[in-house]
Order: structure tokens, then C-alpha cells, then sequence
């Protein structure tokens, strides 16, 4: 019985961690090869995003917990989040698809309080406002992320 546990937890690590690290992304490049525009990505920030996770990225109380619905808080997006943990792809994936559509291409029930923006955003918006948060943080955070993309092809 302790080894089913362990397999089964097992697999759901391996599975989170696919997401988590942009392993069988496909649902577009996060970059076109034209420069991202921080000025527009603000904007689509406010306009978009600003609500949820904070005019000044800080996202909301207690994200790490789940709320009485499953879901968790919408994180911060400086420095003090976990965005900078993943690659552009996942981001990419994340923002286009939200997360429990995203999870879903991957065969696992999440419950996610981000929804996808696919219908709103082009994926030239999409990239403007992920450049945006990213030029936000300081250089050494960028470095790192940078790094995690690159080990992921993008």
C-alpha cells in the first residue's frame, strides 16, 4: 500500500512539475523575434491584470493558502512571487490558456483562479505584459529566469 502512495505521489509530482517547467509546451512561441513592448505591457497590465495581482505586482494576502473555494490567491508577480521560477513558455501557456485549462492539456484537475486570456490577448499582448513584469525585477532575478528559459529551448 506504501508503495501505490508513493508511486501515485509520485506521478503527481512529476506531472506538476511538467507544467511548472514548460516540459510539452506547445501552445505558441513566447516570442515572435520582435522586441516586446514594456510601455503597452503596463498598460495591458492595468487593464488586465492589475485587479488580481496588485498594481505594484504584489498580488493578493495569503497566496500561498487555498481559499474556502480550492483556489489559491492570486500570487505577486515582483520579485517576492514564484513567477520568476518558471520559463517563458509556461508564463506564455499560463496567461494564454489560465491555469486550470493549462493543467488539463496535461491530464491533471486543478482548480485555478486564473483564467485564460486567449480570447482577449493576442500572444504579441500577451508577450508585452509578461516583459513588463519581467523588466520590473531586478537584474538578478532576470538572469536566473533567463537561464530557466533558456535550459527550456525558448
Amino acid at each position: 500500500m506504501r508503495l501505490l502512495v508513493a508511486v501515485t505521489g509520485g506521478i503527481a509530482a512529476v506531472s506538476t512539475a511538467a507544467l511548472w517547467f514548460g516540459v510539452g509546451s506547445s501552445n505558441a512561441a513566447p516570442t515572435s523575434g520582435k522586441k516586446a513592448d514594456t510601455v503597452a505591457g503596463k498598460q495591458i497590465y492595468v487593464d488586465y491584470c492589475a485587479a488580481c495581482h496588485g498594481a505594484k505586482l504584489e498580488g493578493q494576502e495569503n497566496w500561498r493558502s487555498p481559499g474556502p473555494d480550492g483556489k489559491l490567491p492570486a500570487p505577486p508577480h515582483d520579485e517576492t512571487g514564484h513567477t520568476w521560477h518558471h520559463a517563458d513558455q509556461v508564463l506564455f501557456d499560463y496567461t494564454k490558456l489560465g491555469g486550470a485549462e493549462l493543467m488539463a492539456t496535461r491530464g491533471i484537475e486543478f482548480a485555478s483562479g486564473m483564467p485564460g486570456f486567449s480570447d482577449q490577448l493576442s500572444d504579441e499582448e500577451i508577450n508585452n505584459v509578461l516583459a513588463f513584469i519581467k523588466s520590473t525585477w531586478p537584474d538578478r532575478i532576470q538572469k536566473i529566469q533567463a537561464e530557466r528559459t533558456q535550459a527550456q529551448g525558448d
